[in-house]
């Protein structure tokens, strides 16, 4: 049986004649971060201090010994950042050049000083970037020279930092007779029963020697025989329960036992993976608003509450299983039912996409391609299909993954970035996208859509970008407009979206150590990556509200108030638009470290009222005012499969707190569809000092015709007691968008809600964890809301 011995002790990282001790999984940057030997890139401006780490060559190195009493030993890496040769006392084992990958040698006898000497990135990708020639993309690092996680070397919200190091598990596999290689899982639905066909491919050291597989599944059992080095084997499990999305039904998993036998019934190796039945694809049929992209599972067709994804740490190494399953349920806590792994990260770890498994998350997962012109000569286009077969049956038996993409924003890139001339006839990607992709998913995963690119109107003969055609990214919003744009058209499906704002203050308290925090203090400008960031959180705070000067902690609510109103403002409005359209995905759910972003929570895991707010947009039922051939209208969205029926109230106010009219109507909204309701013209607000509420079934949508600047909002007045668990606020006037920051009541301390609206008289708890004193008036000191413009 194949026996396998775990290498993760023992190592030392060498720099010339630096020796330190190494941990492994790890990087270069952990290493010397555990010794003291470099500041955390993560604290002020560290992270200049530590640029010289990815420009250097190291090796690890560890005593190895390979003599078994099984016929041969293999050495396995799951995973080499990324430039490295293998030698075994000086003795050439190979050499790697692939992040994405996974890496056997056979060292079967061998034993001695195991060293693994890693080249710069650098100095790899500028080497091909001279041999290859000028690429353009959207930074100026070379990223698309190696096949390594692009946003190693900075985004506009990330760090640069170029690591190196065995990032990923690594062994030895001491096995005789056979192993196996790879097994493929195609797994179907077939009415009630569930197909699983295993295609195996084995290793072997005597061909002529009869192999028997042997499956299990859902108590079925099966047996093939392997052919040379091949073998099929299927079962067929009656009666299964199907994997559905959070929100659509259950997720029931079933173990997938293979064994490969020797024919007198000699166990040699073994494979196991958890499956879901489900189907999965996508209607990207032409109708008469353009071309949909709209996904469907098991028959269900779906408006996709998603969110983008990207490390969860630029030292991806430091990972772990908890922390991939504390992101992911806050996502799911926030009512997500997709998240796209975006392609300038990585292939995440098995302990991703169970998670998903377990949660019902939804996964689009991009092939690690972004913002850049890629070149598809060699030694990148061998690579580039190596990990693309190994990684797409890999994740194969995940039954969240339900969307294959090629890329991030490069077809658009090429149209309009002003790549094209640049290039000048030479190749950046599309060869991948539209050729080599799409034939390897085909071939190896039919059970799953492919889609070239996002944002991608599905063929040349529409531009990449036009939202009435595929995917849909919407940036100018961001870049140059006010958040309201979002409201003047209805994408099919938009893929990326977002605004940004500062992390929670105890993130910022521990990133800037000692610093005057000032929206342009020098720690706060080193943690915000994105061009003429705060220029533009400014430019689109001033069309709301008047700027503060002088006050960080009212420009930092503010900051954090605006971004969950201009992500309200889109999802709400798409939302009401299903089935035109069929999905949003906020950028973004997560930081790699701390920083101004898109993020909802925060690099330090902190939720921003962003997130909080993304919980009532991606419930399954909401309700939103909208403005509708100059007339306001109710939409009523219910993505839950039951009716929703209930009184719908609406009433108009002044900001003082007088009713001005009312009236109720009875409303229903069949399952997973969207429901309108005029609203009546004595009820439309007649200018800022007025509003308009409406209530249904405890939800609520606000009104107010004029930005805030412009409304005279009375000086809020509001009591505040402790309650089991947290606080009670009670309002005594209109308290607009009241705010607990509760990590400033203590760095651990979590409140359960973000922004929320009082009416006078009305009030809310807010539970809160974490919090050793509690006490009244210091939560009044933490407490913000909107005041009037002074």
């Amino acid at each position: 049986m194949l026996e396998a011995t775990p290498l993760g002790d023992g190592w030392t990282l060498r720099h010339e004649s630096d020796t330190l001790p190494a941990v492994v999984p790890g990087c270069v940057h952990t290493d010397l971060l555990a010794a003291g030997a470099i500041p955390d890139p993560f604290l002020g401006r560290a992270e200049s201090e530590v640029a010289w780490v990815g420009r250097r060559d190291w090796t690890y190195e560890r005593e190895l010994d390979g003599r078994s009493a099984q016929e041969q030993t293999d050495l396995v890496f799951d995973g080499l950042d990324t430039v490295a040769e293998i030698a075994l006392d000086g003795r050439p084992l190979g050499t790697v050049r692939n992040m994405h990958r996974s890496y056997r040698f056979d060292v079967t006898g061998l034993s001695g000083r195991l060293s693994v000497r890693f080249v710069s990135a650098y100095a790899e990708a500028e080497a091909v970037r001279g041999r290859l020639g000028e690429r353009p993309g959207a930074y100026a690092e070379p990223y698309q020279y190696v096949r390594k996680m692009a946003c190693s070397f900075g985004w506009d919200w990330g760090p640069t930092l170029v690591t190196a190091g065995i990032w990923r598990p690594v062994r030895l596999e001491h096995w005789s007779t056979a192993r196996i290689a790879r097994v493929r899982p195609l797994v179907t639905v077939e009415e009630d029963t569930g197909v699983v066909e295993l295609a195996v491919a084995v290793e072997r050291t005597r061909v002529e020697v009869p192999l028997v597989l042997e499956a299990t599944a859902g108590g079925v059992r099966a047996r093939a025989q392997v052919e040379g080095t091949d073998g099929v084997v299927r079962l067929r499990v009656p009666d299964v329960a199907l994997w559905w999305p959070r929100g659509y039904g259950d997720q029931p998993l079933y173990d997938v036992e293979l064994r490969l036998l020797h024919q007198d019934g000699e166990p040699l190796d073994a494979w196991w993976r958890r499956v879901g039945f489900r189907t999965a694809g996508l209607d990207t049929s032409p109708d008469g608003h353009g071309t949909g992209f709209t996904l469907v599972v098991n028959g269900e067709r779906l408006f996709a509450r998603g969110v983008n994804w990207i490390p969860d740490d630029v030292l991806p190494s430091r990972v772990t299983r908890a922390r991939y399953r504390e992101r992911l349920e806050q996502a799911a806590g926030a009512g997500v039912d997709l998240v796209r792994v975006w392609g300038g990260g990585i292939y995440e770890s098995e302990d991703f996409y169970d998670a998903c498994d377990e949660l019902g998350l939804l996964v689009w997962q991009d092939f690690p391609f972004a913002c850049a012109a890629y070149p598809e000569e060699q030694p990148l286009r061998g690579e580039v299909e190596a990990e693309a077969r190994e990684n797409v049956v890999r994740l194969m038996p995940h039954p969240s993954l339900v969307l294959w993409n090629g890329n991030n924003e490069n077809l658009w890139g090429f149209r309009d970035w002003g790549w094209e001339p640049r290039l000048a006839g030479g190749s950046w990607g599309e060869g991948y996208y539209l050729g080599l992709l799409p034939r390897v998913v085909a071939e190896l995963d039919p059970t799953r859509p492919y889609t070239a690119g996002s944002p991608w109107s599905g063929s040349w003969r529409h531009h990449p970008n036009d939202p009435a055609h595929g995917t849909h990214h919407s940036w100018e919003v961001w870049n140059r407009e006010d958040y309201a744009a979002y409201r003047h058209s209805v994408p099919r499906f938009v893929a990326e979206f977002g605004w940004q704002a500062p992390p929670a203050y105890a993130t910022l308290r521990r990133a800037l150590p000692g610093e005057e925090l000032a929206p342009d203090s020098p720690g706060m400008l080193h943690h915000q990556k994105a061009d003429d960031g705060n220029g533009k959180l400014e430019r689109g705070l001033a069309r709301h509200f008047a700027v503060p000067a002088g006050d960080f902690g009212r420009w930092h609510y503010l900051m954090q108030l605006n971004q969950a109103r201009a992500v309200a403002a889109g999802i709400e409005h798409w939302r009401s638009h299903w089935p035109v359209c069929a999905g949003t995905v906020v950028w973004q759910l997560n930081d790699c470290w701390p920083v101004t972003s898109w993020a909802a929570i925060d690099g330090d895991g902190r939720e921003k009222p962003l997130y909080h707010e993304l919980r009532r947009l991606y419930a399954d039922r909401l309700l939103t005012l909208r403005a509708a051939d100059g007339r306001l209208e109710l939409a009523a969205v219910n993505q839950a499969a039951d009716d929703w029926a209930g009184t719908l109230v609406l009433r108009r106010m002044s900001v003082g707190g007088e009713a001005l009219g009312a009236s109720e109507v009875e409303l229903t909204v069949r399952g997973r569809s969207v429901a309108l309701a005029g609203v009546p013209p004595e009820l439309a607000p007649a200018g800022p000092k007025e509003f308009l509420v409406a209530d249904l079934d405890g939800l609520r949508a606000l009104h107010f015709p004029a930005p805030d600047r412009e409304v005279p909002y009375p000086a809020p007045e509001f009591e505040v007691a402790l309650a089991p668990g947290g606080i009670t606020v009670t309002a005594r006037t209109l308290v607009r968008d009241l705010l607990l920051q509760a990590d400033r009541l203590d760095p651990g301390a979590r409140a359960d809600r973000g922004l929320v609206t009082l009416l006078p008289g009305e009030e809310v708890t807010i539970g809160v964890r974490g919090w050793k004193t509690p006490d009244a008036e210091v939560a009044r000191s933490a407490l913000y809301c909107v005041e009037p413009t002074r």
